[in-house]
C-alpha cells in the first residue's frame, strides 16, 4: 500500500456554463494548449485546434479515447458543449434499444440508461485527466423552478441545460465529477433615463464560483464567490508544466505496446531534462553533505 501525504498537482476538471453569447468557448480557449471537440460548431471564429464535429456518440467516445492514449500533444481537452453531447448520448441509447424516443422506455428506464452511459463517459474523461490533460466541459444555462423541502414557495435558479428530465439524472453526476463548476452571467444594471424611466442594461461579465440559491457553482480552490469572467482569475489553479511530466512518467510505466512509438519517444524526451535536473540536484546535496562532514 502506497500512502501519499500533502497536496498533489494534477490536471483539473472544469465545468463552465452560462447564458448565451457570454463567451464560454472563448474563455475555454485560454486554457493551456487546448484542443476542442466541438459538438455544435461554435469554434469556427476562433484560431484553435479542433477535431471534426462528432456526429454520433460512438464518434465522440472514440475521440476521447484517442486523447487518453496520446497525452502530451495538448494540455487541455475541451468538450463544447456537454449538453449537445448529451443529445448524442440519448440518440445512442434509443438506437441501442430500438426506441424512437427516450420516453418510449417507460418507467423512466431510458433516463437511467443515459445516466449510466454518461457515468462511463466521465470515467473515460478521468483517463484523460490521468494522462495529464485538463478537461473542460462547457454548457448552456437554463432557468428552472426550484423548491426546497423546508421552504415555502418556489424560486427561479440557473442550472446546467441538460435534458428536461435527463438533467435530473446526469447533471448531479457532472457536478460531482468536476473540481470547479463556474457560472457566467451578466450583471444587469438599472439606470434612470432623462425621462426618469428605469432601464436595465447588460453590465459586466461575471463568473461565480460558489453555490448560491440562484445558481449552481462550486470550486475546491478557495476561489472568490464572484470574479470578472476572465481566465486570468483562475489561471493560478490550473497546473501547466508539471502536467506533461506526470503524463510522461505515466506513459513510460505502461506496457510499451500500449502507445504508438512516437508517443513513447515524446515521453522519453520530456523526462530527459527533468531527470538531468534531479541528478544535478542530488549531486549538489551530496557535495554539501561531504563539505559538512569534512
Amino acid at each position: 500500500m502506497n500512502i501519499i501525504t500533502g497536496k498533489r498537482k494534477r490536471a483539473q476538471k472544469v465545468v463552465i456554463y452560462g447564458v448565451e453569447g457570454i463567451g464560454k468557448t472563448t474563455f475555454a480557449s485560454h486554457f493551456p494548449s487546448p484542443v476542442f471537440i466541438d459538438t455544435e460548431g461554435s469554434t469556427d471564429h476562433l484560431d484553435v485546434a479542433r477535431t471534426d464535429k462528432p456526429t454520433s456518440w460512438q464518434m465522440l467516445v472514440s475521440y476521447v479515447k484517442e486523447f487518453a492514449m496520446m497525452p502530451g500533444l495538448y494540455r487541455t481537452l475541451v468538450i463544447d458543449t456537454i449538453d449537445w453531447a448529451e443529445q448524442l448520448c440519448v440518440e445512442y441509447i434509443c438506437a441501442q434499444h430500438q426506441k424512437k424516443g427516450i420516453e418510449d422506455f417507460g418507467y423512466g428506464n431510458g433516463y437511467v440508461f443515459v445516466r449510466e452511459e454518461m457515468g462511463r463517459f466521465l470515467n473515460l474523461l478521468d483517463e484523460v485527466i490521468d494522462a495529464g490533460m485538463n478537461v473542460v466541459l462547457t454548457a448552456h444555462a437554463q432557468i428552472r423552478k426550484f423548491e426546497q423541502p423546508d421552504e415555502l414557495g418556489a424560486y427561479d435558479r440557473f442550472e446546467l441545460k441538460l435534458g428536461k428530465k435527463t438533467g435530473s439524472q446526469t447533471s448531479p453526476l457532472i457536478k460531482e465529477w468536476a473540481d470547479m463548476v463556474l457560472f457566467a452571467n451578466y450583471k444587469n444594471e438599472i439606470i434612470t433615463t432623462q425621462t426618469n424611466k428605469k432601464k436595465a442594461t447588460n453590465g459586466k461579465r461575471l463568473m461565480y464560483a460558489t453555490h448560491n440559491p440562484a445558481w449552481d457553482a462550486k470550486n475546491r480552490h478557495g476561489l472568490p464567490d464572484m470574479m470578472p469572467f476572465e481566465y486570468s482569475q483562475i489561471a493560478h489553479v490550473i497546473p501547466e508544466d508539471l502536467l506533461a511530466t506526470i503524463a510522461a512518467e505515466h506513459i513510460l510505466k505502461e506496457d510499451p505496446n500500449k502507445y504508438p512509438p512516437e508517443v513513447m519517444q515524446a515521453a522519453k524526451n520530456k523526462l530527459e531534462p527533468f531527470k538531468k535536473s534531479q541528478k544535478l540536484s542530488l549531486q549538489l546535496k551530496q557535495q554539501q553533505k561531504h563539505m559538512i562532514l569534512h
